[in-house]
């Protein structure tokens, strides 16, 4: 059992970051925020396959402005990702935003931080500050400290504005490319604050290659308890950062949804297309909303007793396969029937 680092709770739209609140999943929309049609179309798809909250870049005033129009549209928090100008933050407001993404040290002049900070405070928005190791203040970058210690410390002084304005609906990301550096920032930072942390490794690069760096740095820091909402930053369709999180989650029994597969290496003793049949179950059952643990195993012999834990399976023979339930064998089929009847077995389990 993990035990979680406790953190000062806030509300996102109707969900529930830090505290003693599940561990939600984010994603960010592709599409051109101007373009409402396409934007909403693409916040349901994320929202169907289990996305909590999404972020859409707000880059000049008609985004803003769009904003209004997409809020109507989507029950799903969303949140704006605004750099540099405070109007388009204090609009995004005006228009229904949930939370806003934003570094109070770009905003510029302390007046212009103030009345996004006051316009956010009356409205009860939360503020996300996201430090990118790519994008320090100059005079960080030119200390002698290891980087991750320069993230902390930019961290630290956009929450001290904040702060100083009497705010403290906070959210923390320090975000870098590099796993290690990533896992160091948030170590440190997660000893010094005590507000909400957002996971993520930055620029991860494409689905399998950054589905590894995000597993193991998301994996290591949410192991330890750290961490209190995540996104897995893909090159990818962002529908495949939603589930990598989701999966992320159900891995370390942070989260109950779906299914849980598991499927054995390749041996000698295999006689059925394990590859191909595990990649089938999965496909069959990856909409299935259960909260249960389905094993495809390459053999009679050993399969159904090493996967005695799931709640059901199939087990390969040769142009046939075993289908049993918690390690006991419940039927024996031809190959070809093999996901059907799983299928007709789950559903009587749960009718």
């Amino acid at each position: 059992m993990i035990k979680r680092r406790v953190s000062k709770q806030i509300t996102i739209g109707d969900v529930k970051i830090g505290g003693d609140a599940p561990i939600s999943v984010q994603s960010m929309c592709n599409t051109d925020t101007r373009d409402v049609e396409a934007t909403c179309r693409q916040i349901e798809e994320l929202a169907e396959k289990g996305c909590d909250i999404v972020r859409l870049a707000v880059l000049n005033k008609d985004a803003a402005a769009a904003i209004k129009d997409i809020v109507k549209r989507t029950s799903t928090p969303l949140v704006a990702d605004i750099h540099f100008d405070y109007r388009l933050a204090i609009e995004c407001i005006n228009n229904g935003i949930a939370a806003l993404r934003i570094n109070p040290g770009n905003i510029g002049k302390r007046e212009h931080v103030e009345k996004v900070v006051n316009l956010a405070k009356q409205q009860n928005i939360p503020i996300r500050i996201g430090v990118n190791a790519g994008s320090l203040e100059k005079y960080l970058l030119e200390k002698d400290i290891p980087l991750y210690e320069k993230m902390v410390e930019s961290a630290l002084g956009h929450i001290k504005i904040l702060q100083d304005m009497d705010f403290d609906l906070i959210k923390v990301s320090l975000k870098s490319s590099d796993v290690l550096t990533t896992i160091e920032a948030y170590r440190l930072i997660a000893e010094k604050i005590p507000y909400a942390l957002h996971l993520g490794v930055t620029e991860a690069g494409t689905l399998r290659g950054g589905l590894v760096k995000s597993s193991v740095g998301l994996g290591t820091l949410l192991a330890e308890g750290i961490g209190d909402t995540i996104r897995v930053s893909l090159t990818e369709n962002p529908v495949e950062e939603v589930v990598a999180g989701i999966d992320i989650l159900k891995s370390l029994g942070l989260k109950q949804k779906g299914v849980n597969f598991v499927s054995c290496p390749t041996c000698g003793r295999t006689q059925i297309n394990l590859i191909e049949l595990a990649k089938k179950v999965e496909n069959k059952f990856k909409d299935l909303d259960l909260p249960i643990t389905i094993a495809t195993m390459g053999c009679a012999v050993n399969g159904p007793g090493e996967a005695r834990h799931a709640d059901f399976g199939i087990a390969g023979g040769i142009g046939e396969g075993y289908i049993f339930k918690k390690g006991e064998i419940v039927a024996k089929v031809p190959e070809n029937q093999l996901l059907d009847k799983l299928e007709e077995i789950i559903k009587k389990s749960y009718v």
